[in-house]
């Protein structure tokens, strides 16, 4: 069920993250990946090629 709720978040998509030690934070999704647990993480690529590890439920789709 996790993973249909998290439908929208796929590889190359736009995003902002909105909570979490990233906050403001923005680029591409990429390296989408399931944990052991069930939590959906994502890295998020900005534009100056930093890259940031978040879950993808602290990230909105523009």
């Amino acid at each position: 069920m996790k993973e249909a709720a998290q439908g929208q978040v796929v590889e190359g998509a736009q995003c902002k993250v909105v909570s979490g030690v990233h906050a403001g934070k923005s680029g591409t999704v990429r390296d989408v990946k399931t944990s052991k647990t069930g939590h959906v993480t994502i890295t998020v690529v900005q534009v100056n090629g930093e890259r940031v590890k978040t879950l993808a439920k602290n990230v909105v789709v523009k």
